[in-house]
């Protein structure tokens, strides 16, 4: 038996059936895997933010989903596309980014069930692009813990299948668009500047504005530094480009 496999089968060490998991916690999950959620302390913990105050929460399988996930998506695109080493990547690295995960979670109605303190959920933590994507990742991590990869695999080809059959990533990024536009019309590299940055840690909110000298500025908002960035190149290029 190999060793992804095996792990399946082994008990998962400082999980355990417990009740903290809701009966309305177990039927989504349920209905989300295909699977009866056998280690409920293990799903408690992918679904709890930090903002609980618990002894865990979900950092440690996001951490595992994350790696799980690029597994998936790159053998997927591996069987299913002869495009060169670098287009493969381009759309790898779309389909795992932050963006993509919470909508997929968005898409799963995954934010009703995300385990937050008062003030995180009444800051939107529930539809924070960070949160959501940590926690669509925890997930995948928990399913492979409790099932294994061939299972783990299955889930992401079936939650992905639209961002994947809607050709997520086969465009170019569009900071990457930006930079090149810029070198092929003469003119500096363009310069990004953080404007502002509000909100709570967990909600946080960005501001940012990309110039190209001689051309002008475009201006956009997220819930990250990077999603604001290239919110703001694509800003730019829709503008000027």
């Amino acid at each position: 038996m190999d060793l992804v496999h095996r792990r399946a089968l082994e008990p998962h060490r400082g999980h355990v059936l417990s009740a903290n998991l809701t009966d309305e916690a177990a039927r989504f999950l349920r209905e989300l895997t295909g699977y009866e959620p056998a280690r409920a302390g293990l799903w408690h913990e992918a679904l709890t933010h930090g903002s609980m105050g618990e002894a865990r929460d979900y950092q440690r399988l996001e951490f595992l989903g994350d790696r799980v996930l690029g597994l998936a998506i790159a053998d997927w695109l591996h069987e299913k596309s002869d495009a060169a080493e670098g287009k493969l990547s381009q759309r790898l690295n779309a389909l795992v980014s932050r963006e993509t995960c919470a909508d997929v979670a968005r898409q799963l109605g995954i934010p009703a069930h995300i385990r937050l303190g008062k003030q995180a959920r009444d800051d939107g933590g529930a539809q924070s692009d960070n949160i959501l994507g940590d926690v669509m990742e925890s997930l995948i991590g928990a399913l492979f813990v409790e099932r294994g990869f061939d299972a783990a695999r299955d889930f992401v080809r079936k939650a992905w299948e639209k961002p994947m059959a809607g050709g997520t990533g086969q465009r170019k990024h569009p900071k990457a668009a930006l930079q090149e536009w810029a070198a092929g019309n003469r003119r500096k590299p363009p310069v990004y500047t953080l404007v502002s940055r509000d909100g709570p840690d967990h909600a946080a909110h960005f501001t940012v504005s990309v110039a190209v000298h001689g051309v002008g500025e475009a201006e956009a908002r997220g819930n990250s530094k990077q999603e604001a960035e290239t919110s703001a190149a694509r800003a730019f290029m829709e503008r000027f480009g």
